[in-house]
């Protein structure tokens, strides 16, 4: 195997590994991550558009800034929440 093909292969395998979700520790007094959000905190400042290529938990939310929601707790339900500018703002369980 050449050196360029070797760095094709390895620059493949860290865009790969990019998209799996890295867990975050929780800080001491943080709440329970019932719903995982810690392993989604590297989707925060990203555009939306990166969560169409996406898999979330059944139940998992994508609110707006003006999207209604309901106010029942849920700790296992992750919410996905993004501002005007499109961004991904929030990643929390609620």
């Amino acid at each position: 195997m050449n050196a360029k093909a070797l760095i094709l292969g390895l620059s493949a395998a860290a865009l790969l590994a990019a998209c799996e979700p890295m867990p975050v520790e929780p800080l001491p007094d943080a709440p329970p991550d019932d719903c995982r959000a810690s392993a989604y905190q590297g989707l925060v400042g990203q555009p939306i558009s990166v969560l169409a290529a996406m898999t979330f938990p059944i139940g998992t939310r994508q609110i707006g800034p003006n999207d209604p929601v309901t106010s029942d707790f849920r700790p296992d339900r992750l919410n996905i929440e993004y501002g005007q500018a499109g961004r991904i703002e929030k990643v929390s369980c609620y």
